[in-house]
């Protein structure tokens, strides 16, 4: 390990700034000292001060410490060699400490000592060894450390995965500070980059095989994402509010807040309204009978990717996700105005949304439903403003498959299907015909 020799000197000239203020804090010190005596004095004190600092400086060259003063901060002794930007190991690993960021941390602001952390060294057995042992939050942090053991980055650890997450990867090493600094790197304002160094990470996220992929890049893309880099930043979501701080589970875990079985009680805590609307409404009241199959809000806005209810790209997009679990509806509406229209990228016209509503979603046979005889004019009018109880008694659904509810469509698509077929065979044989009877008289000729 380096050390520059000019630390040693500063360290002596500390020593003699302290010797001369002592000298000077005494009652009386012309009475008791002569200044001759006091000159005699100084150089022997000074001659003791060298001594003692090169054998401290040595330290740092392999050499035998000195035990630390009582007047000299444990931090102090450690950050005399550690605290140099070019402090490296024998294998060449650099091992400095920025005494400033480690006078701002939490640690060293709450007067904890270095040795507090690596109990395995002690300033008055230096140098220490080479080989130090992991440092134990748990001898302070019990509590977080015994749920982490539980996280999904914890289970990670055990079973091998070098690269999942630790304390030091959220909370940092030397830097510690409190969730509230705006500096720190669990602050809210700051989460996102903090997660994003192991989830927005490519490579990392090959080699560790993340699930979900890029999620840093999906998330910053999103409402969320956005709402959090902007004047909204405080009320915004980030990963926390979601997933946990320490208690983050698979996904699959029953106990994880982002488990299906929780979906909408978490992001309920921010939209509560809106999960009153969606209990009330048929996806809902699926859910509470038990139905695990029923929609929850990650299956229509996805989880990382949400975008604004609003935006055109949304809203024809999320028909498709309508279709997935009512497909035989989403082919039905893909053959009327409306849903050629919105195919091609188009949200002027009707969506799903525009007539069941989105989360207070209700059957047609409930009274209360926006598609209800009784409240379906009024829908259609929405958009056209003339609609009449005559206009709306159209089936927005019909199928030509389905001969009971649409017999006149059912059997006019067979028409029209067997005309083409007719249509093409007549000309197709009269084509080959033709073709036969230019070839006979071309051989004649």
């Amino acid at each position: 390990m380096a050390l520059r020799r000019g630390t040693a000197t500063a360290r002596l000239t500390h020593v003699n700034a302290i010797f001369e203020a002592s000298l000077h804090s005494w009652p009386n010190p012309r009475r008791d000292i002569s200044v001759k005596g006091s000159a005699m004095l100084r150089s022997s004190f000074l001659r003791i001060a060298t001594v003692l600092l090169l054998s401290a400086a040595s330290t740092c060259w392999g050499k035998p410490a000195p035990v630390a003063s009582p007047a000299t901060s444990p931090n102090d002794t450690c950050l005399a060699c550690h605290g140099t930007s070019d402090a490296k190991d024998s294998a060449g690993k650099s091992i400095a400490v920025s005494a400033d960021a480690f006078a701002q941390s939490i640690h060293a602001q709450s007067g904890i000592a270095c040795t507090s952390c690596h109990a395995d060294v002690s300033v008055d057995k230096l140098p220490h060894g080479e080989k130090l042992k992991p440092v134990a939050c748990a001898n302070c942090h019990d509590k977080q450390v015994k749920e982490y053991s539980a996280t999904v980055h914890g289970m990670a650890r055990r079973g091998g995965n070098s690269v999942a997450a630790t304390c030091t990867d959220c909370h940092g090493k030397h830097d510690i500070r409190p969730s509230k600094d705006p500096a720190s790197r669990t602050n809210h304002a700051n989460l996102e980059a903090t997660c994003s160094s192991c989830h927005g990470n490519a490579a990392l996220v090959a080699q560790a095989k993340l699930p979900g992929g890029n999620i840093g890049s999906e998330f910053h893309d999103s409402i969320h994402g956005r709402a959090l880099a902007g004047a909204a930043q405080s009320a915004a979501p980030t990963c926390t509010n979601c997933h946990g701080t320490h208690n983050i589970l698979p996904v699959g875990e029953e106990a994880s807040r982002v488990n299906r079985a929780h979906v909408p009680e978490t992001c309920g805590t921010c939209h509560g309204a809106v999960l009153a609307k969606f209990n009330s409404g048929q996806h809902g009241k699926m859910r509470q009978a038990g139905n695990t199959a029923a929609p929850v809000c990650t299956d229509c806005h996805s989880a990382h990717e949400i975008q604004r209810h609003d935006s055109p790209k949304f809203q024809t997009a999320v028909i498709g996700q309508c279709g997935g679990c009512h497909a035989d509806y989403l082919t039905t509406y893909r053959d009327t105005f409306h849903g050629q229209v919105t195919a091609l990228g188009y949200s002027q016209v009707a969506t799903c949304a525009s007539c069941h509503g989105a989360h207070e979603i209700l059957p047609a046979s409930n009274p209360a439903s926006t598609v209800s005889a009784e409240n379906r004019v009024k829908t259609c009018q929405t958009c056209h403003a003339n609609a009449s109880a005559k206009f709306v008694s159209w089936d927005p659904h019909a199928s030509r498959e389905d001969k009971t509810r649409n017999p006149i469509y059912f059997y006019a698509a067979k028409f029209m299907e067997w005309l083409l077929i007719g249509v093409f065979a007549f000309f197709g044989l009269h084509t080959l015909f033709w073709f036969a009877r230019l070839v006979i008289d071309k051989v004649r000729r």
